[in-house]
């Protein structure tokens, strides 16, 4: 790590603000006098009239049969005019008149297919064809330059993101092939729409040399800005895209789970579209369970294929299913994009940090004059970029087990430290005593995990374990006593069915209604099952033994956020560990140890125990610093149409002056205008996991008419009462000097100030009110991550060798060292990942021993870069952003945890709050969708995990399932 001094980011930006390229197009404008007859055909027998015409679903055909067409979002009544479609001027007649023709009247029967509509339909299409919309030539688009904000931020044109994005990549295709030495990859473009702010290229499928998978290097470009930066960036990402081709032997499909869909790619030997013209580019349509089985979703794309004239038929959906390798070997004519619930895959995801430079500088070669690489990134000019009290990790055995019994007596004092926060009035010389539930399934993890228990705190003893087992039908209480605490441990089974499928009907579709009712009877059993035994009035903690998502009959019988809420109920906090099977493709029989320990560590974490990173910083941060954080949980009241609710979290953590790494962990409880213990406050937001009675989202595939609001009413009524949330906190965060952090892409949605467009330095807004000075002892600082590609990837620089991974603080040297608030953050690979930084994913290698290896199998894990932003400080008493932003590097690397964080602390403790909001996620991973929707700021309700940057088949993101009133635009 010592020989890295720099990192490169895969970024690119203007070299000057006045740089300035312009490019040429064809564009299309949407005839806004089709307005008034295609509003009467919609709006036709409708109870709730549309305001505005639907073309999702048109845009949606257009990317699939046009894809050399780039489709802008029509600008609502009252913005500023734009095109509808833009094609680059070089492109011949990207969409003929015939070919438009038939798109318009198959979106017409689209739009309304009932029979009784047909004369209304064919009166509206002629009167449509009577003026068709004519293509604008030789429109001049800025494609680099653009002006700032009041805080000096980059304001790109909204068409830049697309646009601009597009002409690079298309620049990149101009390029000789990479070679990557046992071959050379040739990158197709992908179809963008309104809501892809960014371009794609995917390369032809490679086929791994020791098995059967299928993969290709897809390459990403968007266009992104840093706060109080006035020029521009593109990032550059590159990943691994996995292709299904593993057909089972019984059904002789791929697997594709109920209710998940997956994009296919595909290239059509002739242009779909009659008179169309030919293009390189891949189209893209959807799979999906269909009635009777699976199949296009609608019919094709956007369901409107069903009614159109094509040159070629398109491919069927079984053939792919049956056959998928084969269509893949045909010049990829239908690639189908692999998720983790398929199963497992030959080829490992990811790239490793050298391989990713060299692609990146050969598609730099495609870089105009008026464009640079980003400056490396160089160490921060203050000292300790590690923690005052950081993790040890002897290599030695003894020294290995002083530092465990170390670390144990560090969560002996923690949790002693966080019971009497919890007990204030425990008299000071009597000693707190932790009361811990295990409710077991299994002896053989029931046994494991009070072993776990007894290591993980270094007790003395069993405790006083009966050795028959029949004494554990009953009640077994197991106890210690240390210097710091006394601890009592409750085994008990999980009797009954309460760890069970939820009494549902067999099948894997409920309605909400049932669903709800199921939960809520499965709560009141197991809050009567733990009260049983002891009445707890103040909250506990329980670690319970239950079966995975996929062991359950569908996800909807999954029963563990019933016994969340019910164990909430008896004022009993939880963590579940997975029961043991060694059946195949289960793991969970040989990492027993590990997941019980860990299990008790989440626990403990979950009564506020934690250690704290000390900063070590001494007189350059305030003294007294305490740290506070705010977390969006979006909630869902109806999973079929994710209807997103929001409950805002924060979290209080007030370091203990003794120095020995404790702190103080509180939550805010709104109700109360106060802050209470973190374990409290986890336990008072299972009120707001109810699913709300009132209005919900408009039905679909034929449910029953609902009443609901728009999206953007919605959302604005979401933003005014988290302002209000935030004025009623921010009172609370005064008398202590507190550095107060948010995380950009979860809070900015609801926090508008949060926005780069918007913030100005050491300024604070949290209403309609003008933006206002800074409260006198109030620090802000945003953090961003990976999360739709806003942070660059990047490699540690190695003159002498492969490039590699550094972990430390950087910040920009050409920055005016006075004025700069934005700095950047890496840690450690985590230590289960062990793959070389030199490792290539496209062709065998020689390694450090000699040997000829190959490491396409092998899942490549890379850091990511987190942007440390201070928005906010107070220069002129004292304060040094670098400061700010190294103590906030530092919150990511607590000593307790094995691994480096995504985020810092207080963060990650907030953000984690919300597993009493929502219900436990299903396991298996994310539908495999291409495409994504970063203009409506799609922040997904992940918890922050590690500081890994997971590396995904698909886009990153899910495509948003769009409202009535999106999808009209």
């Amino acid at each position: 790590m010592a020989r890295y001094a720099s990192i490169r980011t895969a970024s690119w930006l203007p070299v000057s603000p006045d740089a300035s390229v312009t490019g040429q197009y064809r564009a299309l404008p949407f005839p806004e006098h089709w307005h008034g007859p295609l509003l009467a055909l919609c709006n036709e027998d409708r109870r709730k009239p549309l305001e505005t015409i639907p073309t999702f679903r048109m845009d949606q055909v257009v990317q699939a049969l046009a894809p050399d067409v780039l489709v802008r979002p029509r600008p609502r009544r009252g913005e500023n005019a734009d095109f509808w479609l833009y094609a680059p001027a070089d492109i011949p007649d990207p969409l003929p008149p015939v070919a438009l023709q038939g798109l318009i009247g198959a979106w017409l029967k689209d739009l309304r297919p009932e029979p009784e509509h047909r004369k209304l339909l064919t009166e509206t299409r002629a009167a449509l064809l009577e003026d068709p919309p004519v293509w604008q030539e030789s429109v001049k688009v800025e494609l680099l330059r653009c002006p700032a904000t009041g805080g000096g931020t980059a304001a790109p044109d909204p068409r830049q993101f697309q646009l601009t994005t597009d002409w690079l990549a298309r620049r990149i295709l101009e390029l000789e092939p990479y070679d990557f030495g046992a071959g050379k990859l040739r990158f197709h473009a992908m179809p963008r729409g309104p809501r892809d702010q960014g371009a794609e290229l995917v390369s032809q499928a490679q086929q791994f040399e020791g098995g059967a998978g299928w993969f290709s290097v897809v390459l990403n470009i968007t266009l992104q800005t840093v706060p109080f930066d006035p020029l521009p960036r593109f990032h550059l990402h590159c990943h691994i895209r996995r292709y299904a081709t593993r057909v089972s032997a019984t059904s002789g499909h791929l697997y594709l789970p109920y209710g998940r869909r997956t994009t296919v790619l595909l290239r059509p030997r002739v242009p779909w579209l009659p008179g169309a013209p030919a293009s390189d580019r891949f189209a893209v349509a959807r799979l999906g369970w269909s009635k009777g089985g699976h199949g296009w979703v609608g019919g094709g794309p956007a369901g409107m294929l069903r009614g159109m004239s094509l040159t070629e038929s398109f491919p069927d959906a079984e053939s792919i299913l049956t056959a998928p390798a084969e269509w893949l070997q045909d010049g990829m004519r239908a690639a189908v994009v692999y998720s983790t619930a398929m199963g497992s895959h030959e080829v490992g995801h990811g790239l490793m940090p050298d391989q990713r430079s060299r692609i990146v500088e050969w598609a730099e070669q495609a870089l105009p004059e008026q464009l640079r690489p980003a400056p490396p990134l160089v160490h921060t000019r203050l000292s300790g970029s590690t923690p005052g009290n950081p993790r040890r990790e002897p290599s030695k055995a003894a020294e290995k087990l002083a530092e465990e019994r170390k670390r144990a007596e560090a969560r002996r004092m923690g949790t002693a430290f966080a019971l009497r926060h919890l007990f204030p009035d425990t008299d000071a010389g009597d000693l707190p005593c932790l009361e811990a539930r295990l409710f077991w399934q299994t002896p053989v993890m029931r046994d494991t995990a009070v072993a776990a228990f007894i290591a993980h705190l270094d007790l003395k003893g069993d405790g006083g374990a009966p050795e028959a087992e029949a004494v554990y039908e009953n009640t077994v209480v197991l106890e210690w006593q240390t210097p710091e605490l006394t601890i009592r441990l409750r085994c008990r089974k999980l009797v009954g069915s309460l760890g069970q499928n939820l009494p549902l009907a067999k099948g894997s579709r409920h309605s909400r209604d049932e669903v709800t009712a199921a939960i809520a009877a499965r709560r009141r059993q197991v809050a009567a099952f733990v009260g049983e035994d002891v009445s707890a009035t103040t909250p506990a903690l329980a670690l319970v033994e239950i079966d995975r998502v996929k062991d359950f009959t569908s996800p909807d019988h999954d029963a563990k956020f019933a016994l969340r809420l019910g164990c909430a109920d008896a004022h009993v906090l939880t963590q579940f560990m997975a029961v043991p099977k060694t059946a195949k493709g289960y793991k969970s029989e040989k990492n027993k140890e590990f997941r019980a320990a860990k299990a008790w560590d989440d626990g403990l974490r979950q009564l506020g125990v934690r250690v704290h990173p000390e900063h070590g910083l001494g007189d350059q941060l305030p003294e007294g610093l305490r740290y506070a954080a705010v977390w969006m949980v979006r909630k869902n009241s109806r999973s079929r149409t994710r209807w997103a609710g929001h409950v805002p979290v924060a979290v209080l953590v007030t370091p203990d002056p003794s120095g020995e790494g404790l702190a103080r962990v509180e939550g805010w409880d709104d109700e109360a205008r106060s802050w209470v213990p973190y374990p409290v406050m986890l336990l008072r937001l299972t009120k707001r996991a109810e699913v709300p009675t009132g209005k919900v989202p408009a039905p679909r595939d034929g449910e029953s008419e609902v009443t609901r609001p728009s999206w953007r009413a919605d959302m604005t009524e979401q933003r005014r009462a988290t302002e209000e949330w935030l004025q009623r906190l921010r009172p609370k965060l005064r008398g202590t000097p507190t550095l107060l952090l948010a995380h950009g892409q979860n809070m900015r949605s609801h926090w508008t100030w949060l926005q780069d467009g918007k913030a100005v330095t050491d300024k604070f807004k949290d209403g309609h009110a003008p933006s206002r000075r800074l409260d006198p002892d109030l620090r802000l600082v945003r953090v961003r991550t990976a999360r739709n590609r806003e942070t660059a990837q990047w490699w540690a620089l190695n003159p002498d060798g492969a490039n590699g991974l550094a972990a430390h603080l950087w910040r920009d040297p050409t920055a005016d060292s006075g004025k700069a608030r934005v700095y950047w953050s890496t840690t450690p690979k985590a230590r289960t990942f062990k793959l070389s930084v030199a490792a290539d994913k496209l062709a065998p290698r020689v390694n450090t021993k000699g040997k000829l290896t190959i490491d396409t199998d092998k899942a490549a894990w890379n850091p990511g870069l987190v942007e440390v932003a201070v928005l906010g400080c107070h220069l002129d008493d004292g304060d040094a952003p670098e400061a700010l932003a190294l103590a906030v590097h530092q919150l990511r690397q607590a000593p307790d945890i094995p691994d480096a964080l995504s985020l810092p602390l207080p963060l990650h403790l907030a953000g984690l709050a919300q597993e009493y909001v929502l219900p436990t996620r299903a396991e298996g991973g994310e539908e495999a969708t291409i495409g994504t929707a970063a203009d409506a700021d799609p922040d997904t309700a992940a918890a922050p995990g590690l500081a890994t940057e997971p590396e995904p088949d698909d886009l990153a993101e899910q495509l948003l399932l769009w409202t009535e009133e999106t999808t009209a635009s």
